[in-house]
Order: C-alpha cells, then sequence, then structure tokens
C-alpha cells in the first residue's frame, strides 16, 4: 500500500478528470467506483486507487492512496 501526496496548479475538477482518463477505462481500466467533486475512487485487479484533491486558498495538493497500483499512482503523481 502506498499513500504519496503531491501539490499541482491543476484545478480541482482537472485533476479528477485527469485521474478518471488515466486510471479509468480510457486509462488502465479500473472501475470507478465513487467520484464528487474532491475525490475519486477506483477498484480493479485486486486492488484500488484513491485520489484526493485538498484544496487550501490558491494552494492544491494532489494525495493518491493505492494497493496493488502502486506504480501507476506514482506515475500519475509525475504527470499531473
Amino acid at each position: 500500500m502506498i499513500h504519496i501526496t503531491r501539490d499541482t496548479a491543476y484545478s480541482a475538477d482537472e485533476v479528477i478528470k485527469r485521474a478518471s482518463d488515466f486510471f479509468g477505462s480510457k486509462g488502465l481500466g479500473l472501475v470507478e467506483k465513487e467520484r464528487n467533486s474532491c475525490c475519486i475512487t477506483f477498484e480493479g485487479g485486486g486492488g484500488y486507487v484513491s485520489v484526493t484533491v485538498l484544496e487550501a486558498g490558491d494552494k492544491r495538493d494532489v494525495d493518491v492512496e493505492s494497493r496493488e497500483w502502486e506504480y501507476q499512482a506514482k506515475r500519475f503523481l509525475e504527470i499531473i
């Protein structure tokens, strides 16, 4: 299991969209289980990925928790 955080210039909506494209049916093929304005969760392959955007003023952090998809979670944060 991995839990990592990174700051981003993207809006919360853009991060959620990019996570959906990366992990969801257009990307790795994980099943989207939950989505709202600050977070999105996927399941598949015996694991899960949860992406949360934390906003404080003009700063945004992207928090990713994953099991069985650690490499892909790190890769997502590299490109976001």
